[in-house]
């Protein structure tokens, strides 16, 4: 890493995603300090040359920038508190799940305490940190990410700053992964179709990442559609998915599928061509979500 000194860090939390930060950190030459509520948990980086620290107090205070990875900020919190007294003037970073509003209250007790804070979330599995493509975003005090950027970016070569508001990184968390859960179900719901025939679901790999790639390519043209809020040219419309239902349940029925998860999709299709969206563009659901009941 030509031009980058190695700074000190420290690593809390070593579940798969908090271990697979500090082996980054430590193949890329940081001095690497990490605690666990499980000590055994460490001793696979200890055995790479990282310093196991006995408590979370002693672990922050060994490092001017401090990684949290623990599971919500409430976890966070309450394994920071024995070392509340050592976070003035340290860098804490925090990548764990939780809403926007938790990153705010987060933001909140690390300032109280002196800290400069920092949210982030990484957008890949742990085998994936460390990679260039890998992203990681970030939202936060700007001071810190441009002080420790290079050492942020032995995390993964894709890293960005989305801006100084403490809840942005939560905040596209959520608004990102909204996506994975119906995709997935989607996947696993075609499985059960084949495996019903007798077909492997294996074989729908490949076909299924095509049908990503298309969704991927289609993403720019309803971001312009959402954002001009012009969704008079469809290249897919709401009617369209709506008459999509029915072939969706005679294909249930014929797997002996349980496609109760539908109901809520079919329910917004039928609220959008309701409020005169029929003839619009797919995007134009965005106009409805906006508007719960």
């Amino acid at each position: 890493m030509s031009g980058h000194r190695p700074v000190p860090v420290t690593v809390l939390g070593l579940g798969s995603m908090g271990s697979a930060l500090a082996d980054a950190f430590l193949r890329a030459g940081h001095p690497t300090t990490v605690w666990n509520r499980t000590a055994s948990k460490a001793a696979p980086l200890v055995a790479q040359g990282a310093v196991h620290a006995r408590t979370v107090g002693e672990a922050t205070a060994a490092s001017g920038l401090v990684i949290a990875c623990l599971t919500t900020y409430e976890d966070t919190v309450a394994a920071l508190e024995p070392a509340a007294d050592v976070l003035e003037g340290r860098a804490l970073v925090t990548l764990n799940s939780g809403s926007p509003a938790g990153a705010r209250r987060m933001a909140a007790w690390a300032g109280g305490h002196g800290a400069r804070f920092l949210d982030g979330a990484v957008k890949n599995v742990p085998a994936a940190v460390g990679a260039e493509t890998t992203l990681l975003y970030y939202g936060g005090d700007r001071a810190v990410f441009e002080e420790y950027e290079a050492t942020l970016r032995v995390l993964g070569g894709d890293t960005v700053h989305l801006g100084a508001d403490p809840d942005l990184a939560a905040l596209y968390e959520m608004a990102v992964g909204g996506t994975l859960l119906p995709a997935l179900v989607g996947f696993f719901q075609g499985a059960a179709a084949l495996r019903a025939r007798g077909l492997d679901a294996a074989s729908m790999v490949r076909f299924s990442v095509k049908w990503f790639e298309m969704i991927n390519s289609v993403l720019p043209r309803f971001a312009e559609e959402i954002d001009s809020g012009d969704y008079a040219e469809p290249a897919s419309s709401v009617g369209m998915f709506l008459a999509g239902a029915d072939h969706d349940e005679e294909f249930a029925r014929e797997a002996g599928l349980d496609v109760g998860w539908h109901r809520p999709f079919r329910e917004l299709l039928e609220r959008a061509v309701e409020a005169g969206h029929g003839e619009h563009s797919v995007s134009a659901l965005t106009e409805v979500l906006a508007e719960p009941r």
